[in-house]
Order: C-alpha cells, then structure tokens, then sequence
C-alpha cells in the first residue's frame, strides 16, 4: 500500500482509504449502501489492516449514527492501528441547534460521535457542509479549541466551495488557528468538476483530496453496460436520486474506454477507474465502500500498478467535458493559457 501526506500536513494516509457508510444500514440511503453488522464489519476491517489500508471514514448522519457505532466496536482493542475520520453539520435531528456548525453544535457532536466511536479522539475531523448562518470564526475557533484539546487531530471540508474553503483558511491564518488539511470531494471519471476550482485551489493551499464516490455513484462498477439494461441488483434503482446526475451518452463513452482498458490490463472496470484517480494531481486518498468481502478485495485491487500514459490519455478525452465559464478561455485562447496552465489535461 502506498502512503501519502495529507494536504499540507504530517499525516501520512492510504490512497485508498474504507467508507463505512455501509456499515450500519438504515434509511432509505444507506440501506441500500450496504448493512454491516459488527462482526462482518471486524472481517472487513481485517482485510483492509492486512492490505495496509488504516484509514476508515464514516459521519455521524450516516445510519443516524449507526455508522460510527458499528464502526467502533470494529477497532475496539486496536484503535492505535487505525486513522478515523468522520464528518459533522448536516442535520441529525428536527430541533434548532441539530445542524449547522456552530459552537454549540459541534462540541456536542463531537462528543456524541466520540461515544458512539468508542474513542478519545478523532484522528480526521471534517465539516459535512458549509454552514452560512454561523460566523467562520466562531467555527474555526471552537475547531481550534478541539484540537487543543485532544479531541481532534486534525481537520477538513467536505462539499465546500472555493470561496467557502479561502475565507475560511484566511481567518485561520488571521488568528493562528488550525488550517483545513484535507477537502472531501466528489471524484471520478464521470464527474470531474472537482479539477476547475477546488483542485488547483488544493495544489495552492495544501488541501488533500479525499475522493467519496469515486466509481461515479455505482456508475462504474462494471455492471453497467452500452446496450443493457440497469441490473435487476443494482442500488441504483433506489439510489440515482440521492447522487450527482450524469448524462447517459456520456457515461456510456467513458465505460466503453473503461472496458477496452480492463481487457488490455487484465483488471476491472472499477480497478481501472480507481486507478485513474490515484494518478490525479492532489488526491491523496480515495474511498473505497463494500458491502461484502468480494467487493472490499476487488476494489483493493486498484493499487500496485500503473495505467499507461496512452490509457490515461484516453481516459482523458473520454470523461473531457467543456469547461465551464470563466475557465473555458483559458483552454481555448493561447493568451489566456500561457498565464494559467491548466493543472490536467
């Protein structure tokens, strides 16, 4: 397993790192991600240990908290070999102070999650959204005090802008409080927004990436094909709704590529895709979700091997989409590129 430094910090993480959203299933959402009970999730955790993947990633509105509790009693009596990272400020209740980052919100769902965690500190500690109601220092501040605390090691965004992620990283600078390390964002070949604003924005300001989705929201997991109809045991059928939306011509072109690759390489689809990621300029870790073991040891294998320069080239122009405003001129003006290269291609 390859090891890499989180953004800008001494944090060493996995790229590939386990989601334990399927941990604990319940809702609508997440039953259909998977149900894990403890003792399968032991086993699960297991493999990942013996493959070298430390990093287990969870939130506490996943299963209404049932994610971090399955999650807890998995690492019990082996907590100094793991990495936790889990997410707080989207709503865990209907009362005033349930969502949100506030002060009062997050030294209480720190606390909850530390109990249902069945730990003293949180290793990766990342915000779920941006909350505009509540001051950015009044959130960066409460997030200094739980650093200095123990509670929390070190801290991240999931789902912010770019705007969002720089006010909130020039207040921190401003005050000497903790920067954001890491930015959990939606990744993969059929969604590369994330490379217009928020990966150069990484690069700049030391934000490693930590890729959630990776597969395109079970697009690519190598069941869907041009030509076929969506699998009968696709979670899909209940879950489309709930992801980003992608176009179907377009997924089908970026499959096509995924499939003549695989054959080339002797692995899979999803290998294939993961691997692509891993080749991403600031990715340091991508999640990786099973509900079973033939999944976890499927997807495990996206590492100890490299695209070639042509597949990655023609993974490029398959998953390419115009750029979107003001970044379109930079691409096809020589003016504009010469100022600002892109960071990929």
């Amino acid at each position: 397993m390859e090891y890499r430094s989180l953004g800008r910090s001494g944090l060493k993480v996995p790229v590939l790192s386990f989601g334990a959203g399927t941990l604990g299933g319940a809702g609508p959402l997440f039953s259909n991600w998977g149900n894990s009970d403890a003792n399968e999730a032991r086993r699960l955790v297991d493999i990942c240990l013996d493959a070298g993947v430390n990093l287990f990633d969870t939130a506490d509105v996943y299963s209404n908290g049932a994610s971090e509790e399955v999650l807890g009693e998995a690492v019990k009596n082996r907590r100094d070999r793991v990495l936790i990272s889990t997410k707080t400020s989207l709503p865990m209740g209907d009362g005033p102070n349930d969502a949100g980052s506030s002060r009062l919100r997050l030294l209480r769902s720190v606390d909850d999650a530390l109990k249902r965690l069945q730990t003293d500190y949180i290793d990766l500690l990342q915000l779920h959204a941006f909350d505009a109601a509540t001051p950015v220092e009044e959130v960066l501040s409460t997030l200094d005090t739980l650093v200095r605390s123990g509670k929390v090691r070190y801290i991240g965004v999931s789902n912010f802008s770019g705007w969002q992620i720089m006010k909130s990283l020039a207040v921190a600078d401003r005050y000497g409080w903790p920067r954001y390390v890491a930015n959990q964002v939606y990744y993969s070949l059929v969604g590369r927004d994330y490379e217009w604003d928020l990966m150069p924005l990484g690069k700049d300001q030391g934000l490693g990436a930590i890729v959630w989705s990776p597969l395109g929201w079970g697009r690519l997991t190598g069941k869907i094909r041009r030509g076929a109809p969506l699998p009968e045991t696709s979670r899909l059928h209940a879950t489309a709704s709930f992801g980003p939306p992608v176009e179907e011509e377009y997924m089908y072109r970026v499959i096509d590529v995924l499939e003549t690759i695989a054959s080339e390489t002797a692995k899979t689809v999803p290998q294939v895709a993961l691997n692509w990621l891993l080749s991403r300029p600031t990715v340091s870790s991508v999640i990786i979700g099973a509900r079973n073991e033939v999944q976890l040891r499927e997807n495990l294998g996206a590492v100890g091997w490299s695209l070639t320069s042509d597949q990655i080239a023609a993974l490029d122009q398959a998953s390419a989409v115009s750029a979107p405003y003001p970044h379109f001129p930079y691409r096809n003006q020589e003016g504009f590129a010469r100022l600002d290269p892109p960071l990929v291609g």
